[in-house]
């Protein structure tokens, strides 16, 4: 047997956060905008805190979002009836497919704090039915590991499956180790991958890359691969990070406003559609 493909962290950066006063508190990217290539086929994610108003009734269409509660309450509520309350550690899971159209708002006077990750659709997915899922903190799977734990939201990690259904399959994990002590990841070693820790400090990969709190990094790895591969993660001090993986679709992508589609006609009919009434009604 081959020994397994040994990750490094290719690029890292720190979090630049704005201060956008209420009622979106604060933002800042993890994965910033433009980059998409890059990131594929994940595409932006957003770090925010924000209280009720922030996030009223909007549309989306051609991707996915993955939206992980880190503090507060959030209340979701869609134009098919849908609503619901998410709190630290729940995740919910959209399908926007051919045309979302909700509202994602801190429950009362709470200030919820959120990671929102969007995660492309292929071209042969762009118009499938909207659904959403909500992924709660108890029905998380958790893997006691040597000096610490792992959540697995997504995909088939140390030997159990997460229980978020993407229509384009990833892996999700959160990682919480203790200090001296050091974990090896596995993960397909045709995913592309990237990394966010969440507090603490980490030395990352075969380089030993250093890494703390708002610290964001993507991953080496074989895109022509068809096996397993190791990601070694080093906990400074007590640490908890993410680490999130998947395929690339290596498809044309025109993103622009709520909608992310392959052409820029496509995006012009989104917003036709959404002008005419094609979504629906309004989230309230």
């Amino acid at each position: 047997m081959s020994p397994l493909f040994k990750r490094d962290l290719k690029k890292h950066w720190y979090i630049k956060y704005n201060n956008n006063g209420y009622p979106h508190v604060q933002q800042g990217f993890v994965l910033p905008p433009n980059r998409f290539e890059e990131f594929d086929p994940f595409l932006i994610m957003a770090e925010d805190w924000y209280q009720r108003g922030a996030f009223p009734d909007h549309p989306h269409r051609g991707f996915q979002t993955i939206t992980y509660v880190i503090d507060g309450r959030l209340e979701h509520i869609d134009n098919h009836g849908g609503n619901s309350i998410l709190e630290a550690g729940d995740i919910q899971y959209m399908n926007a497919g051919s045309g979302a159209r909700h509202a994602e708002e801190p429950v009362e006077q709470d200030i919820a704090h959120t990671l929102q990750l969007w995660l492309n659709l292929p071209r042969s997915l762009k118009n499938t039915k909207t659904s959403y899922q909500n992924v709660y903190i108890e029905d998380v799977p958790r893997v006691k590991i040597e000096g610490g734990e792992l959540k697995v939201y997504s995909g088939e990690i140390a030997g159990v499956k997460g229980p978020m259904n993407s229509l384009v399959p990833i892996t999700m994990t959160e990682i919480s180790l203790a200090k001296g002590m050091t974990y090896k990841h596995i993960l397909p070693e045709n995913h592309n991958g990237f990394v966010y820790v969440l507090s603490g400090e980490v030395e990352l990969g075969e380089n030993k890359t250093p890494l703390k709190k708002t610290g964001a990094g993507t991953l080496t790895f074989n895109e022509n691969g068809k096996d397993e591969s190791e990601f070694q993660i080093t906990a400074n001090s007590r640490a908890k990070l993410l680490v999130y993986s998947g395929v690339p679709l290596r498809e044309e992508i025109v993103a622009y406003g709520p909608f992310v589609m392959n052409s820029m006609e496509e995006v012009q009919q989104a917003y036709r559609d959404f002008h005419a009434g094609k979504f629906g009604p309004p989230a309230e």
